[in-house]
């Protein structure tokens, strides 16, 4: 498999989880080492003093500790989104001697560990005449940068760009790529607060405006928004998540308009209120829409896939719990489902879906009623890569929607979706209001019950064959109205039957870490020689 992160110094390649990943080797690298390990003291005091110190090629090495958060740094030109971490310089590699016990902590000095209490908590500076929140480590445009081994809890939200764990930032929305390769390994990203949305963390690990990288043996819980998020890289994404974990989240994962190569593959994501979900939007500077498909001279990362969006060997299990934060169009996700695709030419392969009680998977249209931002409207467009002004089940409306369509299911296992026995409940739904695109075509699911459940209940058949235009549309009246219902997007009650019944929040539960994440076996491994990481004689 190609390495998709790539470094301009002498270099070895490496297997992390199974994917080939470039490691740098320079006889010039320092090694600046943050606090005391095995008895041994660092250099460093704090992670922004090294972070500062630290030139291209050189490691950033954590000893075991608590690091709270007493001061922030924002990124030149955007003071919105203060970090308690900013890292600037590219080729730097940050690594905690211990994935469990080196935390990178949002709370205040003096509290205890990630301090689930308000009084506890780190607002940021003011931004906008309000707390901006704050952001835990944040890679801004720098190229290549690496963090491994730590945990992240309690970066708030607030006025600014903020509430991120771990961040790497090519521009916050500028609607170019600003950033070019990471890893994202051995991380655990989660809060314990809760108090109301307006200060929830939103999400775990974060990509965007950013071309390449891997997150591997990561884990992330409690967000309002998403355990992770790529987005704004448009077609150009090329990522990887694999073999990590996103549970208790309004959506395990969110994409906004992030398409192309991507491969998101063994991973689990299980008792979020939506497990997964990609779409398209018009309201930001980031380029629309989310698209799959391969760009010329691209060949997908699985052989045999029909896209080079790649959702492949994931368990997607128990997505039905809405007592989880949630914010702004994340609340929006139908809780009950696996995952939610309202893209294009994103292929599905072997994966499990079990448990979901609304849905194992769906896909549908995304109506964005927001403003189109002012790069579609200096092009005298009113929506970027949807249809605008299209009138939704003739109840209003939006701006511009985003139709689903050239989607891959195939060779996947169900088992036990839909039981909350809803109209159109299953394994799988969808509904295309525009003709004239390739379908999503269905092949070879199998439900372990013995029946593969769909709306329409024919899909099976009619769309079995990849690639066929689609000559009407297929609006699946009933589908979108029990999504609707489910959902609550437009109000209580809307869309749905006398008989409907979808969970609803009684009240946010913050769930702890789970115990004993794996940790690196080795962190000293490819590290340059040093007080904390000598090397072996003979």
């Amino acid at each position: 498999m190609r390495p998709l992160t790539k470094v301009v110094v002498c270099a070895v390649v490496a297997l992390v989880s199974g994917l080939a990943v470039v490691v740098p080797v320079s006889a010039a690298a320092a090694v600046l080492r943050v606090g005391k390990y095995k008895g041994i003291p660092g250099q460093y005091a704090t992670i922004q003093q090294a972070a500062k110190a630290a030139k291209p090629g050189d490691w950033i090495l954590i000893g075991p500790g608590d690091y709270k958060t007493s001061s922030s740094s924002a990124p030149k030109g955007a003071p919105q989104s203060p970090a308690a971490i900013l890292l600037t310089t590219p080729l730097v590699f940050v690594r905690g001697m211990n994935r469990n016990k080196v935390i990178i902590d949002g709370t205040k000095p003096g509290t205890p560990v990630c301090s689930d209490k308000p009084s506890a908590q780190n607002y940021g500076p003011k931004y906008a005449g309000k707390a901006a929140g704050l952001n835990g480590i944040e890679v801004w445009e720098a190229d290549n940068v690496w963090v491994q081994n730590l945990t992240t809890c309690n970066f708030t939200s607030g006025s600014g760009d903020t509430g991120n764990e771990i961040w790497w930032n090519g521009g916050a929305g500028g609607g170019k790529i600003h950033g070019k390769g990471f890893l994202a390994s051995y991380l655990n990203a989660t809060s314990t607060f809760y108090k109301t949305e307006a200060t929830a963390s939103t999400y775990g690990l974060f990509s965007s405006d950013w071309s390449g990288g891997v997150f591997a043996d990561d884990y992330a819980s409690n967000f309002n928004d998403a355990g992770y998020y790529i987005g704004g890289c448009a077609q150009q994404c090329d990522q990887i998540i694999e073999d990590s974990q996103a549970e208790y989240n309004a959506l395990g994962y969110s994409g906004t308009n992030s398409g192309g190569s991507m491969l998101i593959e063994h991973n689990k994501f299980d008792h979020n209120k939506d497990g997964f979900d990609t779409n398209s939007q018009n309201n930001s500077d980031w380029p629309s829409p989310q698209d799959g498909a391969c760009l010329p001279g691209v060949q997908p990362l699985i052989k045999g896939a029909g896209t080079c969006w790649i959702f492949y060997k994931n368990d997607v299990y128990d997505n039905n719990d809405p007592d989880v934060p949630e914010a702004g169009s994340a609340a929006a996700g139908p809780v009950g489902t696996g995952v939610s695709i309202e893209g294009r030419f994103d292929s599905f392969i072997d994966n499990t879906f079990s448990g979901n009680g609304a849905w194992g998977i769906v896909f549908e249209p995304y109506p964005d009623t927001g403003k189109p931002p002012a790069n579609v409207v200096a092009a005298g467009k009113a929506c970027a890569g949807g249809s605008t002004n299209f009138n939704l089940l003739g109840l209003f409306t939006v701006n511009c929607l985003y139709d689903d369509w050239g989607n891959q299911l195939v060779d996947n296992t169900f088992t036990n979706n839909g039981y909350f026995g809803n109209p159109t409940n299953g394994d799988a739904a969808e509904t295309t209001l525009t003709a004239g695109n390739p379908i999503n075509c269905y092949v070879g699911n199998t439900d372990t019950d013995g029946t593969f459940t769909t709306s329409p209940a024919t899909l099976a058949t009619t769309n079995a064959a990849c690639g066929t235009v689609a000559q009407t549309d297929d609006e699946n009246d009933a589908f979108l109205f029990q999504a609707t219902c489910d959902t609550g997007a437009l109000g209580a009650g809307v869309g749905c039957t006398p008989t409907s019944s979808y969970p609803r929040v009684t009240k946010v539960v913050m769930h702890p870490l789970p115990k004993h994440l794996p940790t690196m076996a080795n962190p000293c491994k490819g590290v340059p020689a040093n007080p904390w990481c000598p090397r072996k004689k003979g």
